[in-house]
């Protein structure tokens, strides 16, 4: 198989993870209070959104690529 057609392939798993997820939450935490030798911490999540078309189009890229991939080992 040509690398073509196996970068398509990854493209087309990372849009259908991407569209599955829609976002990348992580965990931060924050200091809340701060008085000498007294801290308050907190953990808070936040979240990176993914907008759906930036799965539909790796999907769309990956497909392209392994269509090219395809008709380039055909030839």
């Amino acid at each position: 198989m040509k690398s073509t057609a196996l970068i398509g392939i990854l493209l087309i798993v990372i849009g259908v993870v991407a569209l599955a997820y829609q976002g990348i939450t992580y965990t931060r935490r924050d200091t809340i209070m701060n008085l000498g030798p007294i801290h308050a911490e907190a953990d808070r999540e936040h979240t990176i959104p993914l907008p759906p078309i930036i799965g539909v189009t790796a999907i769309v890229g990956g497909i392209v690529l392994v269509v090219a991939g395809a008709k380039k080992s055909v030839v």
